[in-house]
């Protein structure tokens, strides 16, 4: 059996975003999931929409079937908490990072934690990346690719948007929006997803 795809869209998205995606993959028997987690414009803690991914994930497929792990922007660090404290790396095979601020963005650095908790998250030494990221040997056992663009305003600078271990790679793409529109883009990732 194709092992199940499982895709977290970032802030400001829904799963819509993801269409493109799932055509230019062409796996129609391959199962996906791709859940809706409200992020309340960003007030909603990343570690909370974590633990909702989580029930998804359970729902879907049980506690045991191994996945294959795609997060979008915010969706990537989302994803990466379920991963590392939620014992979802127990049950990956794969984790692809797409434009998400694994380092933290300069664009989330004025966000006030009491009313954007879940933007703040994303802050440049935030605590929960700094937590994430003092564990370097989490994600051992998984295949890691970080997906970034170098000229990226949401993750900024671009080249922050990479998991500390794994391949990493610049897309040919010149916004945050089309590292997941882009057909160049959708292409690369595709081509990674289907190996």
């Amino acid at each position: 059996m194709t092992t199940p795809l499982v895709l977290v869209h970032g802030l400001w998205d829904t799963p819509r975003l993801f269409h493109r995606l799932i055509q230019e993959l062409d796996q129609p028997d391959r199962p996906l999931l791709a859940p809706h987690l409200p992020h309340g414009l960003g007030w909603v803690p990343l570690r909370q929409l974590a633990s909702r991914l989580d029930q998804h994930i359970q729902e879907r497929f049980g506690s045991d079937t191994m996945v294959d792990l795609l997060g979008f922007s915010m969706g990537g660090v989302i994803g990466r908490i379920w991963l590392q404290e939620l014992g979802g790396v127990q049950r990956t095979r794969r984790f692809f990072s797409v434009g998400s601020p694994q380092q933290g963005t300069l664009a989330a650095q004025l966000m006030p934690r009491p009313l954007l908790a879940g933007a703040a998250d994303m802050k440049v030494g935030s605590r929960l990346l700094r937590e994430l990221n003092g564990q370097p040997k989490a994600l051992a056992g998984i295949e890691c690719c970080s997906f970034f663009c170098r000229w990226d305003l949401m993750v900024c600078p671009g080249w922050r948007a990479v998991l500390p271990m794994g391949r990493r790679e610049g897309l040919p793409v010149w916004t945050h929006q089309q590292l997941i529109s882009h057909p160049a883009a959708l292409r690369r990732l595709c081509s990674k997803l289907r190996d």
